[in-house]
């Protein structure tokens, strides 16, 4: 169990109606630019990450549906959260690739959820240098997929 998992856990203790709020700010400081486009992190363990983007004016394209840079942020934080999870400590992890395919026009809000198998947890908590593939599912608030999404994310050891 690495730190970020630890803290994850501590605010599973918090009531279930508090924890999106908690989790949300957490991670938006963290990684800011998901803190400034107000994401929000529904659920956040190592098989899973559910991330929602409310269509607001700070993250709308000139059309006023979600931007499309902010759904590649909100692909990037979902596979980059969950896998941030699974990674050990005394490792380093980079995004190395990110492939969108951007399938419809987005209506309202905006949901990505990526999820890993338990081999692929096995994986990434096993290997000391390597990458992975994520596949990452955005809908909009009518459950279409507007976003065909896959990141690969990389890790190495940190250096001593």
């Amino acid at each position: 169990m690495n730190r970020l998992s630890k803290v994850m856990r501590q605010i599973e203790r918090l009531p279930s109606g508090l924890q999106p709020t908690v989790r949300s700010f957490i991670l938006g400081k963290i990684i800011r630019f998901a803190g400034t486009a107000s994401c929000r992190v529904e659920t956040l363990r190592p098989e899973t990450c559910v991330i929602r983007l409310k269509n607001r004016r700070k993250v709308q394209n000139h059309i006023g549906s979600v931007h499309a840079a902010a759904m590649a942020l909100l692909a990037e934080s979902a596979t980059g959260f969950m896998t941030g999870m699974t990674v050990p400590d005394d490792r380093i992890l980079v995004i190395r690739s990110m492939e969108l395919t951007y399938l419809k026009r987005a209506s309202g809000d905006m949901t990505a959820v990526a999820s890993f198998s338990e081999e692929q947890l096995e994986y990434v908590r096993n290997t000391p240098k390597g990458d992975i593939t994520v596949p990452v599912v955005i809908t909009d608030e009518t459950g279409t997929e507007t976003v065909k999404a896959e990141m690969i994310w990389a890790w190495t050891p940190k250096k001593k």
